[in-house]
């Protein structure tokens, strides 16, 4: 087999996520016959570096051995089991863990299958614990302009990125959208901590204005991260936390993408020493094997709904695949690789290599913005850079960079006008450094009238 022959079946046959499938008419799909560490190897022999851990998934590189023997040992003994009074192993010792790490009070856990589901989950819970202590009347959510979590429909609407929303805007619930706190828009001079706190009077206001309605506000702390990568300082969460304990509002912390180790902490939110009433993790929590989520949640939350089964105040809400044994034990693996490595120290050093190798990139004329938190590092290209002026979406520059980046050993697969590395742990500085240069090749090439 050879990449051609594979990708005219494929194009017979599949749907391809997140793609104008159109576009495979000159842009051709890349067959991926096998991986190891950060590299991918197509069926032509070619190899790339997945420089964006296959959509922010994989944290410790493909077919990594720690995990796969972790996983052959779950497959000879239980593959999967209905949640629904019944429980194993794996998923007990994972929620023992899970509580252990994360931010204090977070002390149940509720499964899914994926991110969006995690978002569900925690928008529906939120709305029934109001509804099980006497506050019905709670039925909104407050979200941040720019705002991702997910495309299930609860969570479509939870998020504000036109690009996947409008569509099915007749769909969806109605939101609150407060101005995102994103440091991009800062005047000159100003820092991001201020333009954060000063941005976060919006919310204040919004929150002052409609506690009695509102259940929850969701914040993808820190990145914004499908809402190209713009980044905000930890104050906004503190100060988001403090208003919503004086309001009477749930504060759900989307970590699906962030958590794990991306942003220098194991959990964005430690870096704003808060604890939110829900957190949904998803993504990085089997090192990119398999699909699962969870919800977090404080034993008040919990209390609301444990009653007689008449009162009919249970959370009716399942998926056939709640609590995959396989997905825990993948899970287990990639927590064992935390407990055991110094990852989060190794992770701080290799993020300064990714600063210093595209520090650089500031001075381009069409470079708005190189920014970063920990593994995460986005280049903004822009059309004006005085007046911060970007360049039209039809134009597709970032189409251009993820083109040539394939041609030289790299997926860099770009959001927008933004090209960014959100590589796998596993990363080497000589590895980052070959992504730097590619990337400012390609975006040399991009931004070329």
């Amino acid at each position: 087999m050879n990449n051609k022959e594979l990708m005219q079946r494929d194009l017979s046959v599949l749907w391809h996520p997140c793609t104008q499938m159109k576009d495979h008419e000159s842009l051709p799909v890349t067959p991926i016959k096998r991986g190891e560490g950060v590299w991918l190897e197509d069926f032509d022999g070619n190899r790339y570096i997945d420089a964006i851990s296959s959509w922010w998934v994989n944290l410790f590189g493909h077919c990594n051995p720690r995990i796969n023997d972790r996983i052959k040992q779950q497959l000879d003994t239980l593959e999967h089991v209905i949640l629904a009074g019944f429980t194993h192993q794996p998923i007990i010792e994972l929620s023992e863990r899970l509580i252990d790490i994360t931010p204090d009070g977070l002390s149940h856990c509720f499964y899914a299958d994926n991110g969006s589901s995690a978002i569900e989950v925690a928008l529906k819970m939120s709305y029934h614990y109001w509804r099980n202590t006497g506050k019905p009347q709670k039925t909104k959510f407050i979200t941040l302009s720019n705002s991702y979590h997910g495309e299930t429909l609860g969570a479509l609407a939870a998020g504000d990125v036109p690009l996947y929303k409008e569509t099915y805007k007749p769909l969806l619930m109605d939101v609150i959208t407060a101005p995102s706190p994103d440091c991009f828009y800062r005047e000159p001079g100003e820092s991001c901590r201020d333009y954060s706190a000063r941005q976060f009077e919006h919310m204040r206001a919004l929150l002052e204005r409609h506690s009695d309605e509102v259940c929850a506000v969701f914040i993808e702390p820190l990145v914004q991260c499908a809402g190209t990568m713009r980044m905000h300082d930890p104050v906004y969460l503190k100060l988001l936390r403090e208003a919503c304990d004086e309001y009477g509002v749930h504060l759900i912390a989307d970590e699906i993408a962030v958590g794990f180790g991306r942003t220098g902490t194991l959990f964005a939110c430690e870096q704003a020493d808060i604890s939110p009433d829900f957190m949904c993790l998803s993504k990085g929590l089997t090192g990119g094997y398999l699909p699962v989520s969870v919800t977090l949640t404080h034993e008040r939350i919990y209390q609301a709904f444990y009653d007689e089964y008449d009162k009919l105040s249970a959370f009716l809400h399942s998926h056939s695949y709640n609590g995959n044994p396989l997905g825990c034990a993948a899970a287990l693996a990639t927590l064992d690789i935390f407990e055991q490595d110094d990852v989060i120290e190794q992770n701080r050093r290799l993020a300064t290599v990714m600063q210093q190798a595209t520090e650089h990139l500031k001075d381009h004329p069409h470079v708005g913005e190189v920014r970063q938190t920990g593994m995460i590092l986005a280049v903004e290209m822009v059309k004006d850079k005085a007046a911060r002026i970007t360049y039209p979406w039809q134009e597709r520059r970032g189409l251009h960079v993820y083109q040539h980046a394939l041609k030289n050993e790299a997926l860099l697969r770009p959001l927008g006008n933004v090209s960014y590395l959100m590589p796998p742990y596993v990363i080497t500085p000589e590895q980052i450094e070959h992504l730097a240069r590619v990337m400012t090749e390609g975006i040399d090439l991009a931004t070329r009238d």
